[in-house]
């Protein structure tokens, strides 16, 4: 049989065991056993033709498994419509069977022990998946390969291959192989294009060409968006870039713009002439207070308004709201606090009518921020009128009008606002009849009932239980000291803070250490407001 290149075992299979056979392949391997004699016919054909592959020394001698081979080889050789199985096994054609190429590709044996005879290989169209079929390179004599029409993938390994040494014609198209992976292009130059159409292993022209003019063109438009990306970023909203990434203090209009709503009126607090102050929510959350001016100049004064803005955002103390950062804009400039959800003096005493000891605590608590301001950094000015002092949750004063003035106003109009302020707190004149008045007009008033009519000038609301009177008079004594310009009469900070820190340890005994202390040398750390 020419299956194993043998006329006298081929003679011997056809005899005992017919080709056609009434199971399938699997229970004729199962079913039948080699002959008793068996090994004697393979030793003889060896000798007569030692290039037999079972004969070959490097191969496993198994004489079930030629045995199975012999079998199958007759069975393929039938199959694939072979003319004359007896002399002659010179193709496998399987094209076009889907069940019964996988079933003869999964008989190793047979490959193993593959008949010199075939020279042609065709397994077209039979839905093979995976990568190409090992068994197949055991048959290195072949001269035809047809595994076109698959669904073959992965690697082409060229090594395997390369020991096909007669191979003339090949086909591999209609696959779904990996062309990157494939770089000896001198292989493929062996065989017709047509043996690779649409099998993945040679470049797509056409796909190439619109990948290159993606890389062309779509790279240089992706760094140019990146780019104009990264400087919407920097330039209108460096709030979505990490803390590390932002120039700390520095607000964009367009910050502004989205923490209010598109400047909306209803986030619109206050607008008087060329100020207006809007309250916005920034992006982590953060109630802020905006304070916008309208006329400013370009020029030098923008590049003084970031020095006294860079001055501002340094003010760290208990009574004096924290400045966030500033916004630098052609159109308008902006300074952003933080957002103190409360009420401010003047309202606070309008409504509610306050005890003596809350009224002392505000007072010492303003004067520590002055001394604090006063001595850290004199060159800023701030507004004592009690309508732009605010009071915390917890009963703190805070300062929230303020500005640098490098010419440095005199110490002493800075002792006379505060006069004016805490006479406020002690008579609530200004808030009673005429919130409209000069301080001059409303001092001169309060100089009026001194000394004999001073008592009529506390607030009439207030109760005056125990020494309250007494204090309220040496507070209205302090207070028109420190609004007396024509005389060296002014006292200076540390006595004001002594005085008011005397008055508020009798009227709360118990919470005098840390409002003496604080009043004395200023707190240089910032209070953690209300927002």
């Amino acid at each position: 049989m020419a299956s194993i290149s043998a006329t006298s075992l081929v003679f011997f299979l056809a005899i005992s065991c017919p080709l056609t056979f009434q199971g399938t392949v699997i229970e004729d391997l199962n079913n039948l056993h080699p002959p008793s004699d068996f090994n004697s016919i393979i030793t003889n054909n060896c000798h007569s033709n030692p290039s037999l592959r079972y004969c070959s020394p490097s191969t496993p001698f198994d004489l079930h498994e030629i045995f199975k081979s012999t079998i199958v080889a007759s069975h393929l050789c039938n199959i694939s419509d072979n003319p004359n199985c007896v002399e002659s096994f010179p193709e496998i054609n399987l094209r076009g069977q889907p069940k019964l190429a996988p079933l003869y590709l999964s008989f190793t044996f047979f490959w193993k022990f593959c008949p010199l005879s075939i020279l042609s290989i065709d397994l077209a169209n039979s839905s093979l998946k995976g990568g190409i079929p090992g068994e197949i390179f055991y048959c290195s004599q072949i001269q035809q390969l047809d595994l076109s029409h698959n669904h073959l993938s992965g690697d082409v390994v060229l090594d395997k291959f390369s020991g096909l040494e007669n191979l003339k014609s090949l086909n591999l198209s209609y696959n779904e192989f990996s062309e990157i992976k494939l770089s000896d292009r001198h292989f493929l130059e062996r065989f017709n294009s047509s043996s690779f159409v649409h099998s993945g292993l040679l470049p797509n022209h056409k796909r190439f060409g619109i990948k290159a003019l993606l890389l062309l063109v779509g790279f240089p438009v992706s760094v140019i968006l990146m780019v104009v990306f990264c400087g919407w970023l920097c330039f209108w909203r460096p709030d979505f870039l990490p803390d590390f990434l932002r120039r700390k203090h520095m607000f964009t209009p367009s910050i502004l713009e989205a923490a209010t709503n598109g400047f909306s009126k209803r986030n619109l607090v206050e607008n008087a002439g060329n100020v207006s102050i809007y309250r916005g929510v920034l992006r982590d959350g953060n109630q802020v207070k905006i304070e916008i001016y309208w006329d400013m100049k370009p020029g030098v004064n923008r590049r003084r308004f970031v020095q006294k803005c860079k001055i501002l955002v340094r003010l760290r103390h208990t009574n004096v709201v924290p400045v966030m950062g500033w916004c630098d804009h052609r159109k308008f400039r902006a300074i952003i606090t933080e957002w103190i959800d409360s009420d401010n003096i003047e309202t606070w005493l309008l409504n509610t009518t306050p005890p003596w000891k809350q009224r002392l605590k505000v007072m010492l608590g303003v004067a520590a921020g002055v001394c604090y301001l006063h001595e850290e950094f004199p060159e800023i000015v701030y507004d004592l009128k009690s309508r732009n002092i605010l009071l915390s949750e917890d009963g703190e004063p805070l300062i929230t009008r303020f500005k640098v003035d490098h010419h440095r106003r005199s110490s002493s109009k800075k002792t006379y606002k505060f006069g004016v302020f805490i006479l406020e707190m002690v008579a609530n004149k200004r808030a009673l009849e005429d919130s409209q008045s000069h301080d001059s007009g409303f001092v001169d008033w309060v100089k009026m009932q001194y000394p004999d009519n001073l008592e009529s000038a506390i607030d009439k609301r207030m109760k005056k239980t125990g020494n309250v009177v007494e204090q309220a008079m040496e507070v209205i004594e302090l207070g028109l000291m420190c609004t007396d310009l024509s005389t060296s009469r002014q006292p200076n900070w540390e006595q004001i803070c002594n005085v008011l820190s005397n008055l508020y340890s009798m009227a709360a005994p118990g919470s005098l250490d840390h409002m003496t202390s604080r009043a004395k040398r200023g707190d240089g750390h910032t209070h953690a407001h209300h927002r």
